[in-house]
């Protein structure tokens, strides 16, 4: 049994995982001199819910053969969900997914009992329903209660922050976690899915520790994100003009180096606590630059090389060789 370190904690995985890969070009970043990726937002979506279903289903079966006495799977069989989070409405969305899923595979003189009124929806195939607004609102609707109670309290962070690409399904852990007292997690059975684009997923659970004693790892565990809210709340606040011209900045320094690159007055001194904030580069070729503020280093930021915007790989046929040139 693997033991996953969170800060000392018991947060044991039982072993069992579905995972599902496919190679499709939903968010992607063919050009890499650009600070931002292409996005197929519809495609992105159903390469999101279908690898949700593929996973579900394949952790089901390995909990059917694991646990052949036990119940058959189902979000009645966890004490949580927490999902990758692109935004948070996806989330309610993929636990209305796993809703569907539970009800297609209910046994038929069981599906008018535990899921009245959405008979009509019994004909319906999981890979015609990912853009079915009808089976969407109804399972949100049905899944709201189990929604409120086995996911929303990991939803803490991603309603603040945002999008935090693959740290996303983590601070939904930890959201989880500062939402509950010590007493209320031991012994809960966690299940978690993992996304990230191109694709790649898993859904694997875990199951938190019994031991709830005073010096407990769960114990500090718990303790140490108690004040994940005053944490939040304790953010740099800027306006949005003030954003903007930081994207800017970010936009306009993309690949730059061996040059100075800004020097930023104002609002960046408060943050660190000096009257400005300096960036310098270092010379070729180690594409690197130090952020400076009030005399004191705060970060190494690299810069890659300028990329070609294009490869031409010519084959020899004679020699067999290949000879590749760039284009900038």
């Amino acid at each position: 049994m693997n033991v996953i370190q969170c800060t000392g904690s018991n947060l044991k995985t039982p072993g069992l995982r579905g995972s599902h890969m496919c190679h499709v070009y939903d968010f992607y970043k063919p050009d890499l001199s650009s600070e931002y990726p292409t996005v197929d937002g519809k495609l992105s979506i159903q390469c999101y819910l279908s690898a949700l279903d593929a996973c579900y289903r394949t952790f089901s079966r390995k909990v059917a053969t694991k646990e052949p006495s036990s119940p058959a799977m189902s979000l009645h069989q966890m004490d949580a969900f927490i999902f990758h989070s692109p935004y948070c409405k996806l989330v309610q969305k993929s636990l209305a997914r796993l809703c569907f899923n539970d009800f297609l595979n209910c046994p038929a003189d069981q599906v008018a009992i535990q899921y009245p009124g959405l008979e009509a929806f019994r004909e319906k195939k999981l890979e015609d329903t990912y853009f079915d607004r009808d089976v969407e609102k109804a399972f949100m609707a049905h899944s709201q209660d189990l929604f409120l109670s086995k996911t929303k309290p990991s939803l803490l962070i991603a309603t603040q922050v945002g999008n935090m690409y693959t740290p996303s399904l983590f601070g939904g852990l930890a959201s989880f976690i500062s939402r509950n007292t010590v007493e209320n997690l031991a012994g809960k059975r966690v299940a978690l899915f993992s996304y990230g684009s191109g694709l790649a997923a898993t859904m694997y659970s875990l199951r938190i520790t019994q031991d709830i004693g005073p010096d407990s790892p769960l114990t500090h565990l718990v303790a140490s994100l108690q004040d994940l809210q005053k944490r939040l709340d304790a953010r740099y606040k800027i306006s949005p003009p003030e954003f903007a011209e930081t994207m800017k900045l970010r936009q306009d320094t993309h690949h730059k180096a061996s040059k100075i690159i800004a020097t930023h007055r104002g609002k960046v001194g408060s943050v660190f606590d000096s009257p400005a904030q300096k960036v310098v580069t270092l010379p070729e070729p180690s594409h690197s630059s130090r952020i400076v503020a009030g005399g004191h280093l705060i970060c190494v930021q690299h810069y890659l090389p300028p990329v070609p915007k294009r490869m031409i790989t010519t084959l020899n046929m004679r020699t067999h060789e290949c000879n590749t040139s760039m284009a900038y």
